[in-house]
């Protein structure tokens, strides 16, 4: 019913917005603005500094061009990347690379970008040493970037030079344009007029490539790229004609066959791409500006206008061109998440917003408020975030903040419309951004310039603005992306969990990014020079560049368009809710490796101390089906100039040079991408310890206590540098931005299911407060899947005891023990057994040191902790707690409150059969309970 109801509006204005556009003024501009809003934009351009810096940035960049021309007229014109020669009007490509032209036209036309691929071994001219009117049947002489040395080329091998260069020109020629609209100057729109009728007709002669293999670069190829999505010539293009169309008309300019070339780009964009992902969108925009600039339909023959491309944009669905209205509802419409990668994701909404702005400033009648899932989105998209304000790395992403854009245009709606109390929180999050120097306001091309407010309105500070926007766990299944958190400020801890699923993913299994000591210090390596470079297909898209366990060195799949997520078994707190318990978090995802057969599961949890720092537990389970003969690489990657390996008296081991793994010993080849490769093979507990040097803080230090374990070998490697990273991102400092990475390897030559890896995972800096004094690993010999781990405090004397099960259902007993269930935490002092919390998921039945709590019926989370007069406690489930009671006390007394209220209270009774424990019947799930002991 929900999403019926979401359509509804939706349609309603899609069928409005055509007609409120033919309403609209007939002349231009229209794109970004009106003659009727000119005297207003000239006096903002006067008055507000960062609007003015752009204007001025574009009338000082323009003046050596226009001395250029004025000394000589060809200058600009006769650097365009034209058929100049040959005027070939057919274009061929084999696969992702041009091939090569042929047939004539009347004029030059416009010459095809040489590959897919922009990654390129040779440096682009600068636009002063372009070669006028070059068409040069040897192909491109350009220099090598390496060793500077000049070579004749075919343009496969050149990347983007040829769209880049044209793409360059054009937007001279859009700027131009522009100013010629603001000031009136002549010369503006005869700099422009030449080489924007050299282009458009030079594409009019010209005919859309053909793929000589007929194959998937058939059915994606734009006008003058080898992706509709990267055209973005055309929106200069569009915008020129937009703004210099009266001087174009004086001038008796062909405007028939600039708006001929505008349908057929349309068209194109129509025909061609990917329906089912960013694609889709990144075309609308391209089509809301044809739209926006063309005339009607009844203006032309073909009846291809204005109302035509608005509803292949918004209504009407093609093969490879989806409409909004079914876009949007590929969004989670529960929790706002986009089917792709986070720095995917974010751009969508941008896309979005930049579709519906520009809609909306042609009918002024509020249409992002008939689209309700795109503000949802924009606001989730904060989920993606480390606590250091940037975002997750998973599959094609990178460390980035949320685009500015996004918040800029929201606010931009909200002031047009007068929604104050939105607008001020939005402007509240963007102050955060420009006071944490992440953003600073500006406009950076025409579409913010005109349409971002003049001054962000001032609200309430929100210092806490993160925080509000995020929740302790967040789960994204159409992503398989869970994320925890815990602690706040420089005490924060993350654990983002990934798996394969969705557009951009990687073969990674289930991989993990760690987030402590204010940087993402457990990180993923990103995507590639490119898509198609090796480095990105043997490396960066596979399981060793991940945070993840490798079975048997070939562990694999395939990447981008992943069908591979990981089921989320258990975990707390529930997704998007913020619990009174606040000492943990945790989740336990389950998966299966298809290559080698192979069942996974990874726990991870947050753990916060006496203090309010904490440590992070990881325990990875891993077995083949089929059993026999295996291997279980455990990789972890972390920020650090250096990675020793102590022994449990903290003393370095020595790792002697090995060449074990690599392609060459059946490895797939992602491990080939290892260097200085060290190993020690023990069977004992060991830790190891990445050190992070920067020159304002004091060393930055992750210890990890590992498990030992027979047929186990310890390495120390260097991976390739993370590509997550870039400068200034804020999840690594400067010093190794570009460095290659610490990495960690534990190999098991035997399966790793009831003996895991497990790691504690225990951030600190040098000389301040470790929480973390020892760690130490057992087993309960008859229960193999169970595994007791021990974290002794700084303070010698508090313990957490966690016991970990492998699923819900199994069962371990020792003397006063019995548990059957996922998981016990079990805080106290060591020296006088006070139980500081219990915490217990996924249980049955769990009992120790004096208490006995039973489930009613489904598995239970139930948290208590001490207080001064008794306990405090939590259950999501009907449970019978029995607990510790000394005989002859007065009983205690049970408390049960609902959304703050006292709801019942009774006092416990005695167990029939054990007259030292005290039974409180609990008939429900409550989120605040108290069990308080009458001290008198």
């Amino acid at each position: 019913m929900r999403t019926k109801f979401f359509l509804i509006p939706l349609m309603i204005g899609i069928m409005c917005c055509a007609s409120m556009l033919q309403a609209q003024e007939s002349g231009h501009p229209r794109i970004y603005a009106t003659n009727a809003a000119k005297k207003d934009f000239l006096n903002s351009i006067k008055s507000i500094e960062w609007k003015k810096s752009l204007v001025d940035k574009k009338i000082a960049n323009l003046e050596k061009y226009l001395k250029y021309v004025e000394n000589d007229p060809t200058w600009l014109v006769s650097r365009l990347q034209m058929n100049w020669k040959t005027k070939h009007n057919k274009v061929f490509l084999k696969g992702g690379e041009f091939a090569y032209s042929e047939g004539t036209a009347p004029v030059p036309t416009v010459r095809f970008s040489g590959t897919r691929d922009w990654a390129t071994e040779y440096s682009s001219p600068k636009l002063e040493d372009v070669e006028p009117y070059f068409d040069d049947p040897r192909g491109y002489y350009l220099a090598h970037k390496k060793t500077k040395k000049k070579e004749w080329l075919h343009p496969s091998k050149i990347g983007h030079a040829i769209e880049g260069t044209n793409r360059h020109i054009m937007s001279l020629v859009e700027d131009a344009s522009f100013l010629y609209w603001v000031t009136g100057d002549k010369k503006y729109a005869e700099f422009a007029k030449p080489v924007f009728e050299t282009y458009i007709e030079g594409m009019y002669y010209r005919d859309a490539p053909i793929d000589l293999e007929n194959g998937t670069q058939q059915r994606i190829s734009g006008l003058a790229t080898f992706e509709v999505i990267h055209e973005k010539i055309l929106i200069s293009l569009l915008t020129t004609y937009d703004f210099l169309y009266d001087y174009f008309e004086d001038e008796k300019v062909n405007l028939d066959h600039s708006a001929a070339v505008f349908q057929k780009w349309g068209d194109q964009i129509i025909t061609n791409g990917i329906p089912d992902n960013n694609w889709n969108l990144f075309q609308a925009r391209f089509l809301t500006y044809v739209a926006l600039t063309l005339d009607n339909n009844d203006a032309y023959k073909n009846g291809k206008g204005r109302e035509y491309f608005l509803d292949h944009t918004f209504t009407t669905s093609t093969e490879r061109q989806l409409s909004i209205e079914e876009s949007l509802l590929v969004y989670d419409q529960e929790n706002g998440m986009w089917p792709e990668c986070a720095s995917y994701s974010v751009h969508v909404i941008t896309t979005l917003l930049n579709i519906f702005t520009l809609l909306d400033n042609s009918t002024n009648n509020n249409e992002l408020s008939k689209f309700p899932i795109i503000e949802k989105a924009a606001l989730a998209s904060f989920q993606y975030l480390f606590p250091s304000g940037y975002t997750v790395g998973f599959g094609d992403s990178n460390h980035k903040t949320l685009p500015p854009e996004n918040f800029e245009l929201l606010i931009s709606n909200y002031s047009k419309y007068n929604n104050e109390e939105k607008e001020e929180v939005i402007s509240g999050l963007l102050d955060q951004m420009i006071s944490k120097g992440e953003y600073e306001r500006e406009a950076n091309d025409l579409f913010q310039l005109f349409f971002y407010v003049d001054h962000l309105k001032k609200g309430d500070a929100n210092e806490n603005g993160l925080e509000k926007l995020t929740s302790p766990t967040f789960y994204a299944s159409n992503v398989s992306m869970f994320n925890q958190r815990l602690g706040k400020g420089d005490d924060a801890m993350m654990i983002s969990t990934a798996g394969s699923f969705g557009n951009h993913s990687h073969v990674n299994g289930i991989s993990i990014e760690l987030f402590a000591n204010k940087y993402a210090l457990g990180l993923d390596m990103g995507k590639g020079s490119s898509y198609w470079h090796t480095d990105h297909r043997e490396y960066y898209s596979r399981f060793p560049a991940h945070n993840t366990v490798v079975v048997d060195g070939v562990s694999d799949y395939n990447a981008m368009r992943g069908y591979h997520p990981f089921k989320l078994d258990n975990n707390y707190p529930e997704v998007s809710t913020t619990p009174a318990f606040d000492k943990l978090t945790f989740s336990k995802v389950s998966f299966f490796e298809p290559k080698t057969k192979a069942d996974q599961q990874r726990f991870t949890a947050l753990i916060k101390s006496n203090s309010k720092k904490g440590y992070i537990l990881d325990v990875f389970r891993s077995k083949k089906q089929e059993g026999g003969t295996e291997r279980h690489d455990y990789f972890y990657h972390n920020l650090g100039q250096s990675l020793q390996i102590l022994d449990a008296n903290s003393k370095a081991l020595s790792l002697k040079s090995t060449t074990d793994f690599g392609s060459k010993q059946g490895d797939i080849k992602a491990y080939d991408y290892l260097t200085e490769k060290k190993k020690v093979e023990t069977s004992k507990d060991v830790q190891a310890l990445f050190r992070l040097k920067t020159s304002d803080a004091p060393d930055n230090l992750m210890k990890i206590w590992i498990k030992g374990s027979v047929d186990q070998s310890i390495y120390t490697a260097l991976a390739p540098k993370s590509n997550v990273l870039k400068r200034g991102s804020g999840t690594a400092p400067a010093e190794v931005i570009g460095d290659s990475i610490q990495t960690l390897i534990v190999k098991r030559n035997a399966s790793a299911w009831a003996n895991p890896f497990a790691m504690v995972y225990n951030p600190y800096f040098e000389g301040e407060e470790n929480p973390v004094n020892a760690v130490s690993y057992s087993t309960i010999k008859d229960y193999p899947n169970t595994q007791v781990i021990n974290v002794l405090m700084n303070d010698k004397s508090t313990k957490d005891h966690i016991i970990l099960n492998a699923s819900e259902s199994d069962i371990v007993k020792n003397d006063a023990l019995y548990q059957k269930g996922l998981l016990s935490v079990t805080r106290q002092s060591e020296q006088s057994d006070k139980l500081e919390f219990l915490f217990l998921s996924g249980m049955y039945k769990f009992e120790n040191n004096g208490w006995d709590i039973v489930a009613a019926g489904e598995p239970f989370t139930l948290s208590i902790e001490k207080t001064d007069q008794g306990f405090k406690f939590q259950t999501d489930k009907a449970i019978t707690i029995n607990m510790p009671f000394v005989k002859g006390d007065k009983p205690a007394e049970l408390r049960l409150y609902e959304n703050g209220k006292l709801v019942g209270s009774r006092k416990g009774t005695t167990n029939r059969n054990r007259d030292d424990q005290l039974v409180f019947k609990i008939e429900k799930g409550y989120e605040n309970a108290e069990i308080i002991f009458d001290k008198n």
